[in-house]
């Protein structure tokens, strides 16, 4: 099941699609306005959200496709969002290309313990056709396509795309100044969904793919597959939550090996596309902030 919010004059509004169709959870229980609350009412009954979601989809009136793709926001409120490195070899190359201290992130990428950052907070997430941002004293801008876990005290219950905007000319500079080059502003779009991890069939086998327009021409187009990625995911997660207070509701991005060349650089206007298979396409705008 995938999982969408709504957003609307009377509040959020969480709706799931089954079979195709796209269907009204809060029309049927008010108080699940949210896919968290609908992960609290899971961890309180001790049933799946799947589960939960099936006992109320013959009460609930239908979607119209065009009101949830004009309405839709970020899927997810996570609390925190944190970030995984160097999780796939082009990954690592481009981290060595871009940093005046190379040799590190190749220790990093052979080491037992991944590279996991904090990468944002409510207030500098965005979703779905919103738009993301580029800092005005970075001279190299980029995207990142990767795949999200959502995570439920600290358990994955689910999956969605994130879009890790980056700064490689601050981190180059200097890999100390990370949190400047990865945490600002509009620095992390979530969406368009969360599927349910049990929706999704293996998370390590999934086709991913990033187009980057300007001006109506495409500036980048190239996929990859999450069979790539160098750790996985429970991995992650499992360093990520070590001796970590983590908030109720989080979403850790996994690390990306779609890496344009050195020669681009994001502008305000572009348009970038981010679709992961089993979820969907994650669309945003490029401002500078």
């Amino acid at each position: 099941m995938r999982y969408y919010r709504i957003e609307d004059d009377g509040g959020d509004r969480l709706a799931v699609t089954t079979g195709g169709d796209v269907y009204d959870l809060t029309a049927v229980k008010p108080r699940l306005e949210t896919f968290d609350d609908l992960l609290r009412a899971s961890s309180i009954t001790d049933r799946s959200a799947d589960s939960i979601a099936t006992l109320l989809v013959d009460d609930a009136p239908t979607i119209d496709d065009g009101v949830l793709e004009s309405s839709i926001g970020s899927p997810v409120h996570a609390e925190e969002v944190w970030a995984a490195g160097v999780t796939y070899a082009i990954s690592e190359q481009a981290r060595e290309a871009e940093s005046s201290m190379p040799d590190m992130y190749l220790d990093v990428y052979d080491s037992e313990r991944p590279e996991v950052f904090f990468k944002a907070t409510p207030n500098r997430t965005v979703g779905p056709n919103d738009t993301v941002g580029i800092r005005a004293d970075s001279e190299w801008d980029v995207p990142e396509p990767e795949l999200g876990a959502v995570l439920y005290d600290g358990e994955i219950v689910g999956y969605t795309i994130g879009n890790d905007m980056s700064s490689r000319s601050i981190e180059g500079e200097n890999p100390l100044y990370l949190p400047q080059a990865k945490v600002y502003d509009r620095c992390c779009s979530l969406g368009p969904c969360v599927t349910s991890a049990d929706s999704i069939s293996d998370p390590h086998a999934l086709e991913m793919w990033m187009t980057i327009e300007r001006d109506g021409e495409v500036m980048y187009d190239e996929s990859t597959n999450t069979g790539e990625m160098d750790r996985t995911v429970q991995e992650l997660v499992d360093y990520y939550t070590r001796h970590n207070a983590v908030p109720e509701t989080s979403v850790l991005l996994t690390g990306t090996s779609l890496v344009p060349s050195e020669s681009f650089t994001l502008q305000e206007g572009d348009v970038v596309d981010i679709g992961i298979d089993e979820i969907g396409t994650l669309t945003n705008t490029v401002v500078e902030v």
